[in-house]
Protein backbone atom coordinates (compact mmCIF):
# COMPACT_ATOMS: atom_id res chain seq x y z
CA UNK A 1 0.00 0.00 0.00
CA UNK A 2 1.04 3.35 -0.44
CA UNK A 3 0.68 5.74 2.78
CA UNK A 4 1.29 9.55 3.08
CA UNK A 5 2.82 11.08 6.20
CA UNK A 6 2.15 14.89 6.50
CA UNK A 7 3.09 16.28 9.78
CA UNK A 8 2.80 20.34 10.34
CA UNK A 9 5.61 21.44 11.94
CA UNK A 10 4.43 21.22 15.92
CA UNK A 11 3.71 17.54 15.12
CA UNK A 12 6.86 16.43 13.48
CA UNK A 13 8.43 14.97 16.41
CA UNK A 14 4.92 12.97 16.71
CA UNK A 15 5.31 11.62 13.36
CA UNK A 16 8.44 10.91 14.17
CA UNK A 17 8.06 8.59 17.34
CA UNK A 18 4.88 6.71 15.36
CA UNK A 19 6.77 5.60 12.44
CA UNK A 20 9.66 4.30 15.25
CA UNK A 21 6.78 2.80 16.77
CA UNK A 22 5.17 1.10 14.54
CA UNK A 23 8.54 0.79 12.17
CA UNK A 24 7.72 -3.33 11.68
CA UNK A 25 4.02 -2.41 9.98
CA UNK A 26 5.22 1.04 7.99
CA UNK A 27 8.23 -0.70 6.51
CA UNK A 28 6.10 -3.34 4.66
CA UNK A 29 4.66 -0.68 2.37
CA UNK A 30 5.33 2.60 0.30
CA UNK A 31 6.15 5.54 2.31
CA UNK A 32 5.36 9.16 0.69
CA UNK A 33 5.94 12.07 2.39
CA UNK A 34 6.72 15.80 2.00
CA UNK A 35 10.16 16.55 1.88
CA UNK A 36 11.17 17.92 5.44
CA UNK A 37 9.15 15.39 7.48
CA UNK A 38 9.47 12.21 5.25
CA UNK A 39 13.78 13.35 5.87
CA UNK A 40 12.52 13.31 9.55
CA UNK A 41 11.08 10.12 9.84
CA UNK A 42 14.19 8.63 7.87
CA UNK A 43 15.89 10.22 10.12
CA UNK A 44 14.74 8.72 13.26
CA UNK A 45 12.86 5.69 11.93
CA UNK A 46 15.52 4.07 9.88
CA UNK A 47 12.26 3.22 6.66
CA UNK A 48 12.88 4.59 3.45
CA UNK A 49 10.22 7.34 2.24
CA UNK A 50 9.99 8.85 -1.21
CA UNK A 51 9.98 12.99 -0.95
CA UNK A 52 8.00 15.74 -2.77
CA UNK A 53 8.97 18.43 -2.06
CA UNK A 54 8.69 20.75 1.01
CA UNK A 55 4.47 21.64 1.88
CA UNK A 56 5.02 25.10 1.29
CA UNK A 57 6.91 25.17 -2.10
CA UNK A 58 4.30 22.52 -3.68
CA UNK A 59 4.94 19.30 -2.19
CA UNK A 60 0.92 18.76 -0.59
CA UNK A 61 -0.19 20.17 -4.11
CA UNK A 62 1.60 17.12 -5.70
CA UNK A 63 0.72 14.65 -2.62
CA UNK A 64 -3.04 15.96 -3.85
CA UNK A 65 -2.34 15.00 -7.77
CA UNK A 66 -1.26 11.47 -6.81
CA UNK A 67 -4.51 11.26 -4.45
CA UNK A 68 -6.90 12.51 -7.24
CA UNK A 69 -4.83 9.80 -9.97
CA UNK A 70 -5.39 7.02 -7.11
CA UNK A 71 -2.27 6.17 -6.27
CA UNK A 72 -2.27 6.93 -2.59
CA UNK A 73 -4.21 4.39 -0.61
CA UNK A 74 -4.02 5.93 3.08
CA UNK A 75 -3.02 9.46 4.67
CA UNK A 76 -1.64 10.59 7.57
CA UNK A 77 -2.01 14.46 8.15
CA UNK A 78 -0.45 15.17 11.71
CA UNK A 79 -1.96 18.52 11.57
CA UNK A 80 -1.52 21.66 13.51
CA UNK A 81 -4.95 22.25 15.51
CA UNK A 82 -5.12 26.58 15.25
CA UNK A 83 -7.61 27.41 12.73
CA UNK A 84 -6.07 30.70 11.98
CA UNK A 85 -2.99 29.05 10.53
CA UNK A 86 -2.24 29.24 6.72
CA UNK A 87 -1.43 25.16 7.02
CA UNK A 88 -5.35 24.62 7.33
CA UNK A 89 -5.69 25.36 3.58
CA UNK A 90 -2.97 22.12 3.14
CA UNK A 91 -5.47 19.96 5.34
CA UNK A 92 -8.69 20.89 3.68
CA UNK A 93 -7.52 20.24 0.20
CA UNK A 94 -5.64 16.92 0.95
CA UNK A 95 -9.10 15.87 3.51
CA UNK A 96 -11.55 16.88 0.76
CA UNK A 97 -9.43 14.81 -1.86
CA UNK A 98 -9.50 11.69 0.97
CA UNK A 99 -13.62 11.91 1.06
CA UNK A 100 -13.40 12.14 -2.89
CA UNK A 101 -11.59 9.20 -3.42
CA UNK A 102 -12.15 7.14 -1.09
CA UNK A 103 -8.95 7.36 0.84
CA UNK A 104 -8.16 6.92 4.86
CA UNK A 105 -7.56 9.40 6.16
CA UNK A 106 -6.33 10.26 10.17
CA UNK A 107 -5.35 13.75 11.40
CA UNK A 108 -4.43 12.78 14.73
CA UNK A 109 -2.73 10.42 16.76
CA UNK A 110 -5.42 7.87 17.81
CA UNK A 111 -7.20 7.77 14.56
CA UNK A 112 -3.56 7.00 12.78
CA UNK A 113 -3.10 4.19 15.22
CA UNK A 114 -6.59 2.44 14.22
CA UNK A 115 -5.60 3.04 10.53
CA UNK A 116 -2.48 1.62 10.77
CA UNK A 117 -3.66 -1.87 13.07
CA UNK A 118 -6.30 -1.98 10.39
CA UNK A 119 -3.31 -1.94 7.86
CA UNK A 120 -1.58 -4.90 9.97
CA UNK A 121 -5.21 -7.33 9.90
CA UNK A 122 -5.35 -6.46 6.35
CA UNK A 123 -8.91 -4.56 6.88
CA UNK A 124 -7.59 -2.32 3.95
CA UNK A 125 -6.79 -4.73 1.34
CA UNK A 126 -10.27 -3.36 -0.32
CA UNK A 127 -8.28 -0.46 -1.39
CA UNK A 128 -6.61 -3.28 -4.19
CA UNK A 129 -10.19 -3.81 -5.39
CA UNK A 130 -10.90 -0.42 -5.63
CA UNK A 131 -8.20 0.83 -7.40
CA UNK A 132 -8.23 -2.04 -10.14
Amino acid sequence: MNIVLIAHNPKKKLMQNFCIAYRGILQKHELYSTETTGRLVEEASGLTVHKFLAGHLGGVEQIATQIESNQMDMVIFLRENILSQPHNNDFHSISTLCDTYNIPLASNLATAELLIKALEHGDLDWRDLYKQ
